[in-house]
Formats: C-alpha cells, structure tokens, sequence
C-alpha cells in the first residue's frame, strides 16, 4: 500500500535509526554502506539529535531498540499492520502484513525528521535571541540564521508537508509552518529561556516540559488578571505621587519596573502553596520604597514622614540612621491563607554587597527552624543590570550556592533589567549578550522577559519559584524594562542618552498598557481601571495627611531571637561578664578533643598533638592556643551555643594547629572530636573550608550573626591582610550596621596578624583600619596575648547580654611559642577577660620603675625575652589586650602605679600602621590626669612606611632587634629611627 516517507518513521523506527547510528560510531563496518555513508554526511548537530533520540525520556528501556526489533530489523507489534521494517544489514524476511520501504525512503524520512529535530533543539538553545524583550524596541529583533528553516535544507515548498516528530512538541506530526509557529510562540515571544547550558538532564527536561506543554504562557483568569493590575496601579501610583508631592527629591523609583511587584507577590504566593515560610530579601535602592510599600507593607504615612524628615528611628536611641531607600523592615504577609514572614535585609549603595548577607541570614533561620531540606526558607534577591553583571561579589555569591557550608536551596534572582547604568549603555559595560550571563557558572536556568508584559513577568515567577522548590537550586529572572527618571530623579538623562530618553518620554506606562489590553479583553472597562487610580491616589492623600504628626515609637530589634538582649552604649569598661567554667566542664571538653576515634585512622602526628593536649588536661598546665580555642568553643557547645566557623583552611587551621576535623588517612572519613562530647545532649559545630573568597564569605557571615545571636559566628581570613577584599562589607556593616540600621552581629573576625618577616602582605592584618572606624562602642578590637585571653574573650560573646562584632589580630608564630600557654585554672572559676594585664616578672618597687612600656600583641614576647636576657629590673611592660572600647580605667591604674616612669608605646608596625595614631592621643589624655612626672608618650617602633612590612628578612630581623633595644634601654632624648640607618 501506498505511504508516505514520514509514516515509515515511527517511534520505534526513529529510535532504531538512532542505535543503528550508536553502531556506526563504534565501527562504521556494522552497519550497511549506504547507511554508513549517511551516517558520515552527517554535521554535529544531526549527530547529536540521533544522541538526544536515543537517550530520550520516551525511549523503550535499557535493553535497547535493537531488542525492541530483533536482529532481522522487523519491530514487534501487535498486529502485523502496524509492523514496518527497516531495511538494513542482516534482515530477515518480510512476514505478511508488513511493509517494506527502501533505505533511501527511510534514511529520506531520517533526514526530514533530524532536520526538524535540529531546528527545535535550536530553538530552544538560541530562540531567545529574537525574543520581544524590550520594552522600547531600540534594539529590534534581529533575525538569527541558525533559526532560518532554510538554514536547515526546508525550502518555501515544505512549509505545509507533514513531517514525523514523535511528540517532540506534544505533536506526532507536524508541519513546518506548525512547528515555528509553537517555537516562536514559546521560546521568542515576551519570554526567552536560557536552559541548554544545564547538564542535568532531570532539570533541562523539567524546563523544558513546563513551557513547551503550556507553550510558555499561562491563562489567567479574570480575579488574576484584575491582581495584577491592582498591583500596577500602586506601584505605579506611589512613584508618581512622589515625584509630584517631593519633586526632585531622590528616591531611586521603581518607574518603569513596576511589573517586578506582581512578580514578587507571585513568589510568595505560589511560594507559600509549596511550604515557604520565610523569605529574606535583598536588593539595592532602586525600587526599594516601593517594595517597602507594596510588598513589605510599610506604611505610606511613614514613608511620607521620612520624606519630611522624620526620623524612622525612635530619636531617643540617638544612632545615626541612614537613608530612607537604605531601610530594611519586616511583615508577615497572608496569601491563600498561608502566612509568610517577609524580612527585607538594609543595603548601603554598594551594589550587591546585601547577596552574601541575605543568604547568611537565611541559612541560619534554616537552621533555627531544623528545614534540612531547606524548603522553608528561602532567599530572593533583586539586582540592576549593570551591578549583575560588573559587582564581583555576584559570581563570589553564586559560587556558594551549592556548597556544602553555604547552601541556602537556591535564591531566586531578579535582575531589573534598565538597560543602563548609571548612564552606561550596555555594550559599554560588559562584554557578554546578558547581564545574567554570569549565571551561567553555576547551569542557573535563565528566564528573559519583557516587562511591560505583566502576566508574562507573573508566568515565570510562578515558574521560578517550582524550579526552586524542585531541584534546590538559583534560578535567575531578567526583567527587561527601563528607567523613566536619571540614575535619580535630579538627574538629566539626556545628556548622555538621547534617543533612548526621547522614546521613553512617549512611552505609554506599564498600567496603561496592560489596563487597555484588560479592556480590550472585556475584563473591565476604562472607566474601572480610571476609578482604581483615582481611589489610590485618594488613598495616598490620606496617608500623606497623617504623615505630619507621624513619630517613630518602636524600634523592633530586639524582638524574637533577640529578646533578652540590650542596646548598649558606653560604659563598657564597667562590664565583668561571667566567662569562667567549672572545672570539671573544661576537664570533660578536654578529654573529649583529646581523644581520638575508635577504628578510625588517624594521622601520626595529630595522634602526638592529642597526647600532648591529654597532658595539659591532666596536668592543668601549659595550655597552647588550639587548646584553649577548642576548649571555648566545647564549653559553649555543652551550654547549648551552637559555634559555625568559615574561613579559607578552618578545618585544619592556616598554621596547621587547630585540626578541628580529622580525615582518616585510609578513607577520608571525616571526624569532628567538638561534636562528640555529649552526643545527641550539645549544640552543633560547623567548621566549614571556605571558596577562596573573602567578601562574600565574610558577608555570609555576618548574615549569618544577623539571624541567629545565640550561635558564636566566625570568619577567618587566612592571613589577616586577606580582609582587604572585604572592606566594602566591613565598612557599610560590621562596623556601621548596628549605628545606621538599628541591627547588632556579634561576628568574630579573626585576623591572623604579626611580624615575622614573611614580607609585606602577610604580616599586618591593618589594624589600623579598624581602629579608625572606633566609635559609639560599635564593635571590640582585641590584641590578646595568652590563650586563657583568648578562651574568656571567644566565650564573652555569647555570654554576655549583648552583642558586638569582635576584631581579634590573632597569632601566627604564638601558636606555637613556649611562653604562649596558659594554667586550666586561668580558665576556671572567678577568672575572665582582662582588657589590660599587668606586668608579670618580679622587679624594683613600683616607685623605681624608670620605664613603662606599653604594648599590644606578639611583641610583648619579644620584649619579655630581651628584657630576661639582659636582665633588666626596672622597665615594666604593661600589655593593652582590648584596643577598643579604650580601656581607660584598667590603664590609669597601671600607669599610676609608676609615678616616676617615662612611658613609651612599642609596635612592631610601622608608625602611620598599627595601634600608634590611634592610641597615642588617648595615652598622652591618661598621663596628664595621673600628674605623673614625666608628661609625655614616646612611640618606639618601624618608621612611617606606604607598605606594611619589607620584603627582605635580614632587614625584618635588624627592625625588629632595633625596636627591641630602643625600647628597653634607648635614651628617648637621642632617639635614634630606623629612617637614618643608611641599610633601611
């Protein structure tokens, strides 16, 4: 009987095309001439769409087409119509009710379908490129060959011949007029999808099935049509009063974007339907009032207070404040009658430093909350175009998103795509198609959309959060829009880009636009949609009326996790926290962090720093530094404080000391001694190798402290210089976020720092930098000398009631120095921290003492042994262990114990670097209020210098004796500087 090509390739057919292709590759020899011809013909992408069909989700099972067939080439069917034999190598007869066409008809049917194969498949890796995303049309849509049918051998003659699919696109046959018609529809119309990259095929089919089987659009009804607009007219709305009512004013308007608010409530919504509880937010200052409002439900009469200037902050706390599109603020929201709790992270105007931070905060309420499965929490992120793609704290923050120490889930990303910068045209400001393109690194679906088309907008934030929810992973929405107003709304945008504010300008708004084509749809009338606007707006008037006896009342930070703890400003000094531990506790801790696994095998040198750490325990004497670490951390353990420490090598330690995590040298089992001191009855500590990054690490965890103040958070920078590429997170919150933001961290940051001639970057861990943003008690700097310090000071954070970030120039060389050990009993009952210690060795009378001098840190131990060797009796050393908050009380009565001594400050840091110009001042204010006889504070150390250490050792060993000497014993009148040794 008579057929066509097409019907001869059945499914079944088509898979057998496909492995008798799997034989050619093995050897070409197996299979017929003619096919082996064919098959060599082929270009890549033909042979990778025989791949695709042989390893497709409709395939037949494991045991193969070819036993589907049996080796005469006849499929089995169960009825002998249907059967169709294939002619190739080694067929058996034809059985009656078969047909059997020729290889040529066959391999002409192969072609025909691999060609319609290879168009779709590229559709769905380049449709995107011709997609309607913008929303201006200053672009255009540019045509792309690859996705010309011509390109592919189909002339204008075969636009309406059938060609075999095998429900490829939901369709057994299909013409090819029908095909582009579903490809353009799906992957080239106001939503392009970028999802070929993945290489896990359960994730690409996933994608793949939910927009091809709705063809990439959703059918809203009539109640969420009316949502989405309602969400228009107030976002819209609020941006325009503003501009009218505070003209001129900067306020970072989402105009333009508006259609970024439906897509949030879409978020939380089909969110909340799936399990989410919270969700932490982050973004930047543009839109930020406006999601505050919409989203965030702030009152507008606050809003509009803080436009007048009132305060969003209770006056009497007398903090700072900041901006008003800096503000965070947190809501509970109700959708489908499921309640989620919004928390909205505060952001200075450095771009996308808020993304490590958002996620910290969320993996710690997973945590809190025990969402193993990390489908309760979540993080959603807001990002400008230009930021995405030029901030290099957005590839540091994607890189965590998979790791073991820092997976939040997956965040959802959404990109306002302006389409510039501050007035930087794309092709000026990066060098790829996309501003998402950098998501890529991590297989990121990436979903582009025009944003003046909401319910497409709405459509893939739906589809954005399934993936979430269903693989775990980031997924990333680019919302292409515009910016109506300048980088703010007093700046002039045609300065610098003409055209595209000349079309703006006569650019109908996103509401307009989606209010006509509602009425155009009968959804409801002109008339409707103009009474929405006018009741809002009414509705501000109102708002705007009340903001003008608005005062902020309440400040909610210490509500929560935080109940419990205060607001703390001066009087630090006054404060003796209760850091101390019984005895039989630390016993307990030591002897478990000093006992090593059963059946595990440990390595011979850990074994001997167990043994010697046992000795200590059982002696009480000579505790090293690790140990008296681990000791603070298993007391907090044991006392329910859960203990989380991130860093570059953590687990072992930079300088090989800590070992927190053993590995067996057979398996790489992995052990952690802290975790196993009461098992199953202490809190958890997590000790995770951080990616080799330092401000999204640092931001993580400082997120981190935001959430949870019960749990001891530390970062570790592997040498203390590291920081560096955390300053921007250092500065706009460590230290300020408590002043600006109303929000305490008690992180730690531990910065190994110390000179020991390893050359000018691993010296210094820039003290002075924290020095110098000391104020309003925002956080402690530590210098500690002994491990007893550091064990009360590690554990004052969380035993105190209140919380501070914690700077600690932690050692290097001190780890293993033989004066640096401390007594159990330093660590026991009635012990704590000492902001400043006295001197320790038996000399002259107090009234003898001819010099004091004051130190912080690794160069005590220098001076101490000098000062043994020479065997001086009448200069003190007095070593200041908290730079800040200044320890005023603790050294006027050090001072005033030496009425006749000249004071001097050693450091080992050049004079411009390190403590000196920070204490200095300070020092000279003590002396003149003590009346003491001499009047004045010498400084002795490295002479002001541009970089922090020289690069040669034999310089670092004669700087380092000259301070030493002229410390103890130099006249201080005939002073001599390194400056005028001709060798410096």
């Amino acid at each position: 009987m008579a057929q066509t090509a097409d019907t001869f390739l059945s499914g079944a057919n088509a898979l057998y095309v496909a492995e008798l292709y799997a034989r050619y590759t093995e050897s070409p020899s197996q299979v017929e001439p003619s096919w082996a011809k064919y098959f060599g013909s082929m270009d890549d992408e033909e042979r990778e769409i025989l791949i695709d069909l042989r390893g497709a989700s409709w395939a037949p099972s494991s045991s193969g087409v070819v036993g589907k067939f049996g080796h005469g080439g006849m499929m089995e069917v169960d009825s002998p119509s249907d059967a169709v034999a294939v002619e190739g190598p080694n067929l058996g007869h034809v059985t009656a009710g078969t047909v059997r066409p020729s290889a040529d008809v066959i391999r002409a049917a192969t072609k025909d379908t691999i060609r319609a194969l290879m168009l779709i498949r590229t559709y769905r890796v380049r449709g995107h490129l011709i997609a309607n995303f913008d929303p201006l049309g200053l672009e255009g849509r540019k045509q792309h060959p690859e996705l010309d049918y011509r390109t592919y051998g189909f002339s204008d003659a075969d636009i309406d011949r059938p060609i075999f699919i095998d429900n490829v696109l939901g369709l057994e046959t299909a013409t090819l007029r029908e095909i582009l018609q579903i490809l353009k529809t799906t992957y080239c119309g106001s939503i392009g999808v970028e999802f070929m990259h993945i290489q896990e095929p359960d994730e690409k089919a996933w994608i793949q099935r939910r927009i091809e089987g709705i063809r990439n659009q959703t059918d809203f009804t009539i109640k969420g049509k009316r949502a989405i607009l309602e969400r228009l007219v107030e976002s819209e709305g609020f941006e325009k009063y503003l501009d009218v009512k505070f003209k001129g004013t900067k306020r970072f308007g989402l105009d333009g974007g508006e259609s970024v608010v439906p897509a949030i409530e879409q978020i939380l919504k089909r969110g909340g339907q799936m399990g989410v509880k919270s969700v932490v937010l982050g973004m930047a200052h543009r839109g930020r009032l406006n999601v505050l409002a919409s989203v965030m439900r702030k009152p507008y009469m606050a809003i509009f207070a803080e436009f007048l200037g009132v305060s969003a902050i209770p006056e009497e706390l007398e903090i700072s404040g900041d901006v008003k599109y800096h503000l965070g603020a947190s809501a509970d929201r109700v959708f489908d009658e499921q309640s989620i709790h919004l928390s909205l992270t505060a952001n200075p105007s450095h771009l996308e430093c808020v993304n490590p931070v958002v996620l910290g905060k969320v993996r710690a309420k997973q945590r809190q909350i025990g969402d193993e499965k990390r489908e309760q929490v979540m993080g959603l992120l807001l990002h400008g175009d230009a930021a995405f793609a030029g901030q290099g704290l957005v590839p540091e923050t994607l890189d965590m998103s998979q790791l073991r120490g820092y997976q939040t889930g997956g965040t959802i990303h959404i990109i306002i795509n302006n389409q510039i910068g501050f007035t930087t045209h794309p092709s000026y400001s990066r060098s790829s198609p996309y501003p998402s393109d950098v998501a890529k690194m991590i297989q990121a679906p990436i979903f582009h959309v025009n944003g003046d088309d909401p319910e497409a907008v709405v459509h893939i934030a739906r589809i954005a959060m399934e993936f979430r929810q269903e693989f775990h992973k980031d997924v990333i929405i680019d919302m292409f829009c515009y910016r109506r107003h300048g980088h703010n709304e007093g700046d002039e945008p045609m300065f610098t880009n003409p055209i595209m504010y000349k079309t703006i300008a006569t650019h109908p708004t996103t509401r307009e636009i989606y209010a006509r084509k509602l009425n155009e749809q009968g959804v409801l009338t002109e008339v409707e949609s103009d009474k929405m606007v006018a009741a809002f707006s009414a509705h501000l008037d109102k708002e705007r009326a009340l903001a003008e006896g608005y005062k902020a009342n309440k400040a909610d930070w210490l509500e929560g996790q935080w109940a419990g703890l205060f607001y703390l400003q001066g009087a630090e000094e006054m404060r003796e926290d209760d850091t101390s531990c019984d005895m039989e506790l630390l016993r307990e801790v030591g002897f478990a962090i000093s006992e090593p696994p059963a059946l595990f095998h440990t390595n011979t040198k850990i074994l001997r720093q167990f043994a010697a750490k046992r000795t200590m325990i059982e002696s009480q004497e000579g505790v090293d530094w690790a140990t008296a670490e681990a000791l603070a951390y298993g007391t907090l353990l044991v006392q329910g404080h859960g203990v989380r420490l991130s860093g570059q090598d953590s687990g072992r330690g930079t300088f090989s000391h800590r070992h927190s995590v053993l590995v067996d040298q057979e398996t790489e089992e992995r052990y952690i001694p802290l975790n196993n001191i009461r098992p199953g009855d202490q809190a958890h500590y997590e000790v995770i190798d951080s990616p080799l990054s330092e401000a999204g690490v640092l931001g993580f965890e400082y997120g981190h402290s935001l959430s949870d103040p019960h749990c001891l958070t530390i970062w570790e920078a592997q040498f203390g210089d590291f920081a560096n590429g955390a300053q921007v997170i250092i500065d706009q919150f460590v230290s300020s976020g408590e002043t600006k933001w109303l929000r305490m961290s008690g992180l730690v940051m531990l910065l190994p720092h110390g000179y020991e001639g390893q050359g000018p970057e691993h010296s210094s861990a820039r003290l002075e930098r924290y020095l110098q943003s000391c104020a309003e008690d925002n956080w402690q700097v530590v210098n500690v000398t002994t491990p007893a310090q550091f064990f009360h000071v590690m554990r004052r954070q969380l035993r105190r009631n209140l919380r501070k970030p914690l700077i600690v120039m932690s050692p290097k060389s001190l780890l293993r120095h033989k004066l640096v050990v401390s007594n159990l009993g330093e660590m026991g009952p009635g012990t704590c921290f000492h902001r400043v210690l006295p001197e320790h060795d038996r000399l002259v009378l107090d009234k003898k003492i001819r010099r004091v001098v004051l130190c912080s840190g690794k160069v005590y131990y220098d001076l101490l042994e000098e000062r043994r060797r020479r065997e001086i009796k009448d200069v003190a050393i007095v070593r200041v262990e908290q730079l800040y908050p200044f320890p005023w009380q603790g050294l006027m009565q050090q001072l005033g114990r030496y009425p006749n001594a000249e004071v001097i400050w050693c450091q080992e840091e050049p004079a411009n670097m390190g403590a000196w110009t920070f204490v200095a001042q300070r020092l000279e204010t003590i002396v003149r209020d003590l009346n003491n006889k001499i009047l004045t504070v010498n400084y002795v150390g490295r002479r002001g210098a541009a970089s922090p250490a020289t690069g040669l050792n034999r310089h670092h060993v004669e700087q380092q004796k000259w301070i030493v000497d002229q410390a103890l014993e130099g006249d201080m009148n005939k002073l001599v500087q390194p400056h005028q040794r001709p060798h410096y």
